[in-house]
């Protein structure tokens, strides 16, 4: 890929980001607070999938359409929750998120993507992503709701999806850490032991529980192409499958998380 094409294209997206962070849209309650922080984790995590898969030559099109938009989204909802931070120590947490952010900011747009700041992109996006999560837990522990909790667990399974595909897509370029695979199956614990939470609660409605059996199908796709990993033969078709079956479970477990969200 082209440097001076990427920094273009990404650099132009991330610069008229200045005008959509003056544009910033009220949160309105805790819940969306919760779901908007929720999604800054899954956000982190989905960036370095793209640019993994970008340097891989996966899906390049929808991967430069990922990353851009979850650049934005980042920012904006960045923007958002600072304004509506209800407490000292969330306000100073988004502090350091951003701060952190920005770091994470830089390598992703300051290069075409390559194996050497792929490694500094694994740790960079764990940084940001410890960050955003205890921001999301602060709002959770605000609350002191059911429903907070609830809003937080499927807006985690957001995040667990692009972290798993990330550690997919890593190993797969030589840049992933040493524990690769513990880290992978402990996100895959996590994301089970979350669906199981999720499916007991007594908050569900019927329409919670169609789109929680949908996701259950979902995940059984997304596992099974993450299994593939220590496969060699046909690896880049399955890398394909676990790029596009991490963006059709996301997009079920945020729609659920907008379900819980509303229930407020």
């Amino acid at each position: 890929m082209d440097r001076r094409g990427f920094i273009g294209k990404s650099a132009l997206a991330v610069g008229n980001l200045a005008v959509i962070t003056y544009a910033i849209a009220q949160v309105i309650n805790l819940n969306e607070a919760i779901n908007k922080s929720g999604k800054q984790r899954m956000l982190s995590q989905r960036l370095a999938k793209a640019y993994l898969q970008l340097g891989q030559g996966i899906e390049v099109e929808q991967s430069k359409k990922i990353l851009d938009t979850s650049m934005a989204s980042f920012e904006k909802q960045l923007g958002e929750l600072k304004t509506f931070a209800p407490t000292p120590d969330n306000r100073q947490m988004l502090a350091e998120v951003e701060k952190n952010w920005l770091l994470y900011k830089k390598v992703l747009l300051e290069k075409a993507p390559n194996q050497q700041d792929a490694r500094l992109v694994m740790v960079l996006n764990e940084d940001v992503l410890s960050l955003a999560n205890k921001a999301t837990v602060q709002l959770e522990a605000f609350s002191g709701t059911v429903m907070g909790q609830l809003v937080n667990v499927s807006g985690r399974q957001r995040m667990l999806s692009q972290r798993m595909a990330k550690f997919y897509q890593a190993q797969q370029w030589g840049v992933a850490p040493p524990d690769v695979m513990v880290k992978l199956d402990a996100a895959r614990k996590d994301f089970v032991a979350g669906m199981a939470t999720l499916q007991a609660s007594s908050s569900n409605t019927s329409r919670i529980r169609d789109e929680l059996a949908l996701a259950q199908q979902q995940w059984l796709f997304f596992d099974d192409a993450l299994r593939q990993i220590a496969e060699p033969k046909n690896a880049r078709q399955y890398a394909v499958n676990v790029a596009t079956t991490s963006e059709r479970i996301l997009s079920t477990m945020d729609g659920i998380t907008s379900l819980y969200q509303q229930l407020s």
